[in-house]
């Protein structure tokens, strides 16, 4: 009985993980991931497949004159992580990949056009350590820790591979480095848990954008918070909400008209199967777009967990 409990607890760790993570291109920093710096055994291994469907007007650079756009993208994402010691805090590196099929409609320079493409998305990795109210734990210390104030933060990187052709106006993939760090504070007061994150995504330039031009793009800002409300079964809920502003791009050095300001709100279930599996859906919607928020979003997981004891 003891050891489903314990299962049951680190089931509601990481289930989150890879959702709305890892659909690239114009919704790369548009993600909303509760529970990112929970505390989780060390040693503990992590499997997550899933799929993500998006619905509605995604961003693209304001120098195409796209207008009136409706695509539809659906992803399948597989993604791995692991649970380490590092200074005898709790850490984690995660890594993972999406495989997307975006179809759909919009009018340039007043013509309809329509595009079907298929393929890989940018990859996803990332490095996280809890410096404050995480210790590293194995599975029979974990049993006993409860949370109060943890304090961490992430750098994710992801490298431009992908999907991606110049000659084309909307693309999977955006042919360039982001680099993502990331400060975040995770409070618990009984089955509740409030975050709070503060982020900043930086972009290098895109040499091979539409028409042989070089597009870059101001770093872009973001706020996110979680309430989470556990359950005794192991299963929880969240409440999100994400504000992004920035990210104004140049091509040929010319500004844009593209600064975001824009709010994103979603809400999340996880469903513990047994001791080494869960399942997730999560879903998400734009609530005010200054540039290029107007998409729905809904994805479901399953997540796998072995080794550090399970």
């Amino acid at each position: 009985m003891e050891s489903t409990r314990i299962g049951m607890r680190a089931s509601i760790v990481i289930a989150p993980l890879f959702l709305l993570l890892l659909v690239s291109g114009p919704l790369a920093a548009q993600e909303i991931e509760p529970r990112s710096y929970s505390n989780v055994p060390v040693g503990v291994n992590f499997l997550v497949a899933g799929a993500v469907q998006t619905r509605g007007g995604l961003s693209f650079d304001s120098s195409v004159p796209i207008d009136d756009d409706d695509l539809k993208t659906t992803s399948l994402v597989l993604g791995y992580a692991h649970a380490f010691p590092l200074w005898g805090r709790s850490a984690k590196f995660d890594a993972g990949v999406p495989y997307m099929r975006l179809s759909g409609t919009a009018d340039y320079l007043g013509a309809p056009v329509e595009r079907k493409v298929t393929g890989f998305g940018r990859p996803v990795m990332r490095l996280s350590y809890n410096f404050h109210g995480a210790p590293a734990l194995g599975l029979a210390e974990f049993k006993d820790w409860k949370q109060d104030l943890v304090v961490g933060a992430s750098l994710q990187v992801s490298p431009p591979l992908g999907q991606y052709d110049a000659d084309r106006i909307v693309n999977i993939a955006s042919n360039r480095w982001s680099f993502k760090p990331e400060l975040g504070l995770s409070k618990a007061a009984g089955p509740w848990i409030t975050e709070l994150k503060l982020a900043a995504t930086f972009y290098t330039d895109n040499e091979e954008f539409y028409g042989g031009t070089t597009r870059s793009q101001d770093p872009l800002y973001a706020l996110q918070g979680n309430l989470i409300r556990g359950l005794a079964s192991g299963a929880w809920w969240s409440l999100d909400a994400t504000y992004f502003a920035g990210g104004r791009s140049q091509v040929d050095g010319r500004y844009n008209r593209d600064l975001q300001r824009n709010w994103r709100v979603g809400a999340s279930l996880s469903l513990p199967v047994d001791r080494k599996n869960s399942v997730k859906v999560a879903v998400s919607s734009g609530v005010y777009a200054r540039t290029g928020n107007e998409f729905d979003a809904i994805g479901v997981s399953w997540q796998h967990r072995w080794g550090g004891g399970f």
